[in-house]
């Protein structure tokens, strides 16, 4: 064994290897373990580490078995060997020690091992050092660690969440946000409840998961000891931090969650301007306590659900405003209509952002004329707003209004329009109105601006019909241009007139004639009922979304009786011809007779007689009488006299001495029920008159 004080480098086989003093230096104590003899030589550093006297030591390894517990010591050992076993130069390993106080504290070793030509392990010569601080502070650094990243993680979710809340438009929206797989549960807790303040009282709207609903939970009052009801009335959140303070603190809802295991709870007043509209709760089951930045991170939490509920309770009402203004503006319901088969659908807009943006200015209306004629009407005022709503309802009653009163089409859309342009409103709106005569077939379209409708045949075909229009309402009347020309339409039994807004056509990315194509081969490939028809195009509507609103009006001509088929007869009466005015006579005398009014004959002859003598005398041109039998379930007779002259009939007080003035009013009298309607450049006056049984 060569001395330490000896120059030069000792040999590999010396022993004990003196170790470098810089290791006492680094509070390291050396070990020489001679495998062959199984002494195990230690420097007095290690000795301190070890905690034991030199004199309590007989070098072999065995009696460290009082410093290393038993299973510290078995383990160290299969370390030990399995780097001896498997060729290992080295080997390292922290390990705990018994003090002689009787406390564990961890140490650290280190061996080189070295081995014969063979390969055959001879010494181990090595280090052994105290770790506890080591440990202790990497201890430290894991758990800050952890802390550290349990703190990145809670205000990712509140990040998440809040973005999440931001797109909620409704209370529900908030609340699925907040039970979705990546809300608030990630921030730990098991389980999650929230609710409402209304009249005094606590609604519960969420508890998640379902089984963790407590009955008699669900309406609260706010002065019931349960702890969202407390925050509410004290607007104070309140931690609480173990099984014992829940149990104390509320003895009435304790018993009913002990099978959720909750270990501490948190629960926070939902504060928006100084006012509750709710509280929530967050109860865990794997902790106790909260830490101040647990507490400030929940908080903030709490705060952001409260704004997104104040927006979402702000959306509703706003929504439940408009819809029920909408709802209002729109017709309560539709008169069914001798001859035809209707069906009328509205699907509101879906738009994204804005609140209370949900309606529109879309309308549809069927409105029930003289003579057995419906008026039809589809129309769009600008905008998504509350104000387009009430915009519409207006121009809807007026513009009915004006076709009741007996305008001709072009006169009801000029009167519109110069209406819309008086209003107080920088709106305008397209219009599309149609007069159907169900008996005949004949319809009179004209069209302020809008789209143009379309005509599905009995086989299923679908045509656009070109309509030549006019400005929107309210911007032919600011610009002084009130002609609306009026087009007429054969619609024959079987077919199916419809009429709808843009937004059924529109579709992302492509242009209204694209759109109108895919119309034409939904209604094509589309059911026969109409009222299949109409949910089949707005589905497909709300399948498709879009940011526009829709309405849609579909009627179809019945096919005429089979017992009771209609008949016509027209005459031409030119002025000056007195022939033809008796020919005129006489058809209408035949007429009568055929179609089974000899009851009425002498009524019938007058009036139409009175109908033919104006139009010769008032408008100095020919007239067309035609007589026509009307179907349905009243037969009527119907008579029509058409002129060149666009001036309506007036109806004047005869004097006691006059002759003149007594044309219209005897028409009043005499017939069931009489009109005016626009016929190209001219008039048609008309009359009926019910027949109920034929001529014996």
């Amino acid at each position: 064994m060569a001395d330490r004080g000896t120059s030069g480098s000792a040999s590999p086989d010396d022993w004990p290897a003196h170790p470098d003093p810089i290791l006492a230096l680094n509070l390291m104590g050396s070990f020489d373990w001679d495998l062959d003899t199984g002494h195990f030589h230690m420097d007095a550093r290690a000795y301190e580490v070890f905690d034991i006297r030199p004199e309590e030591y007989d070098g072999n390894p065995e009696s460290l078995s009082r410093s290393v517990p038993p299973m510290e010591g078995r383990r160290l050992d299969t370390i030990v060997a399995q780097a001896m076993k498997d060729g290992s130069e080295n080997y390292g390993a922290y390990f705990r020690i018994r003090t002689r106080e009787g406390t564990l504290r961890w140490t650290h070793t280190q061996g080189y091992i070295r081995r014969d030509a063979t390969g055959r392990p001879r010494r181990v010569i090595g280090i052994v050092r105290d770790a506890t601080d080591e440990l202790r502070e990497a201890r430290a650094r894991t758990e800050q660690a952890a802390r550290d990243e349990a703190s990145r993680r809670q205000s990712n979710v509140v990040q998440i969440t809040t973005a999440a809340l931001a797109h909620a438009r409704t209370v529900q929206d908030v609340i699925d946000v907040l039970e979705d797989t990546h809300g608030v549960t990630h921030l730990g807790a098991a389980s999650l409840v929230m609710g409402l303040v209304e009249a005094g009282r606590i609604r519960m709207v969420a508890a998640g998961p379902e089984d963790s609903y407590v009955p008699g939970t669900r309406v609260t009052r706010l002065d019931t000891k349960y702890p969202m009801n407390e925050v509410v009335r004290t607007l104070v959140p309140h931690f609480i931090e173990s099984p014992e303070e829940f149990a104390e603190s509320y003895p009435l809802l304790w018993p009913h969650i002990t099978d959720l295991k909750i270990t501490s709870a948190a629960y926070l007043p939902l504060i928006v301007q100084a006012r509750p509209i709710g509280a929530m709760g967050l109860l865990y089951n794997d902790r106790r306590g909260f830490t101040a930045e647990d507490r400030n991170v929940i908080l903030a939490l709490g705060s952001s659900i409260a704004q997104s509920l104040q927006r979402a309770m702000f959306y509703e009402e706003e929504k439940d405003l408009a819809e029920g203004l909408q709802q209002a503006m729109l017709p309560r319901s539709i008169p069914s209509v001798p001859g035809a088969d209707i069906a009328v659908r509205y699907r509101a807009a879906s738009i994204g952002g804005s609140l209370g943006r949900d309606i529109g200015g879309d309308w549809y209306d069927l409105i029930p004329l003289p003579g057995g004629r419906v008026g039809a009407v589809i129309g769009d005022v600008q905008g998504h707003d509350t104000h387009a709503a009430a915009v519409m309802g207006q121009l809807r009653i007026v513009l009915k209004a004006y076709a009741s009163e007996g305008h001709t089409p072009s006169t009801v859309m000029a009167r519109a329009s110069v209406f819309l342009h008086e209003l107080d409103t920088d709106r305008f709106a397209t219009c599309l109105y149609a007069e159907a005569d169900l008996s005949t077939g004949v319809v009179q379209v004209v069209r302020a601006g809008h789209i143009d409708p379309l005509i599905r045949e009995t086989d299923g075909d679908c045509r656009r019909v070109t309509v030549e229009g006019g400005l929107p309402l309210g911007l032919s009347a600011e610009f002084g241009s009130l002609e609306y020309p009026v087009s007429t339409v054969e619609l024959d039994p079987g077919q199916t007139l419809l009429l709808c807004t843009d937004g059924l056509i529109e579709e992302p990315g492509a242009d209204l004639d694209d759109g109108m194509r895919t119309l034409k081969e939904l209604i094509s490939a589309g059911p026969e009922d109409v009222d299949d028809l109409a949910d089949r195009l707005i589905d497909v509507a709300e399948e498709r979304g879009g940011d526009d609103d829709v309405a849609l009006l579909l009627l179809r001509r019945r096919s005429p009786s089979a017992e009771q088929p209609g008949g016509r007869l027209q005459q031409h009466v030119a002025l000056g011809d007195p022939e033809a005015l008796t020919e005129a006579r006489h058809m209408i005398r035949a007429a009568v007779r055929a179609w089974g009014g000899n009851r009425r004959a002498d009524e019938i002859e007058l009036v139409a007689d009175e109908l033919i003598t104006n139009a010769l005398m008032h408008t100095e041109g020919s007239a067309i009488v035609t007589m026509r039998v009307l179907t349905g379930p009243d037969r009527r007779l119907r008579v029509e006299v058409e002129d060149s002259s666009s001036a309506l009939p007036r109806r004047r007080e005869a004097g006691e001495s006059g002759v003149s003035g007594r044309g219209l009013l005897l028409v009043d009298r005499l017939a069931d029920v009489w009109g005016v309607e626009a016929r190209g450049g001219g008039k048609c006056v008309w009359c009926e008159f019910n027949v109920p049984g034929h001529a014996t």
